[in-house]
């Protein structure tokens, strides 16, 4: 992924980001095109300390014959994003432009095994009930009988050695704090994902929306997309 050094997020931050989405989209090349499919994970860690993203596939998935545990996939994890308009800017002569936050996890991935996909399952969904408390979380018990098992044999359990990290977050920072302002307060009045950006733009300088006194930006930069 090209980050410039604006933005680049060192590997903690990048697996914090990732770890807490829990869901993006897995990339692999069949040696002809890129097959691609979106699907939640948890990551977890090896006894090294080596970060693992685990996760399943519907047993026809394409995807499932590259999963050989040598060929390296790509796991691409986004969060907010927000278009950006030039006339939002103090200083004249900017561009348009896109901020986001984005994390790319990369690794060989192997096949895990029938114990493994009911732990993963049951951690999986764990995972996600957590977002809705206080409602009483699902768990795999509470299905009738042998129906657990008989839907696990529509999935397969799969596990990536996590071997690169990189992350982006494309928030303004090469901007003055006049411009950096300017573009958070205009996106505050746009949909989730612009007062998303705002908010973490925000979070970044706070000291400046406590201050009315900022400096203008003396020239144009060229915006890196």
């Amino acid at each position: 992924m090209y980050t410039p050094p604006f933005f680049k997020q060192d590997r903690a931050a990048s697996l914090k980001f990732a770890d807490e989405r829990g869901f993006g989209t897995m990339c692999a090349f069949d040696g002809h095109k890129p097959i691609a499919s979106p699907l939640p994970f948890y990551l977890t860690y090896g006894a090294d300390g080596t970060p693992q993203a685990a996760f399943h596939l519907a047993r026809h998935n394409p995807l499932l014959k590259l999963a050989d545990g040598a060929v390296s996939w790509l796991l691409a994890v986004n969060g907010p994003d927000a278009y950006v308009s030039p006339d939002w800017y103090v200083s004249p002569d900017q561009v348009p432009t896109w901020l986001y936050q984005s994390v790319h996890l990369s690794g060989p991935v192997r096949l895990l095994s029938d114990d493994e996909l009911s732990v993963q399952v049951d951690t999986l969904s764990e995972k996600f009930e957590s977002w809705l408390l206080p409602k009483k979380p699902w768990t795999s018990g509470k299905m009738t009988a042998g129906r657990f098992e008989a839907m696990k044999k529509a999935i397969v359990g799969l596990v990536m050695t996590v071997e690169e990290v990189e992350g982006s977050f494309k928030l303004n920072q090469h901007k003055s704090d006049a411009d950096f302002a300017a573009i958070a307060n205009a996106l505050g009045a746009g949909d989730a994902d612009a007062r998303e950006i705002s908010r973490l733009m925000r979070h970044t300088r706070p000291q400046i929306f406590a201050d009315d006194t900022r400096t203008c930006s003396k020239g144009a930069r060229h915006e890196p997309f």
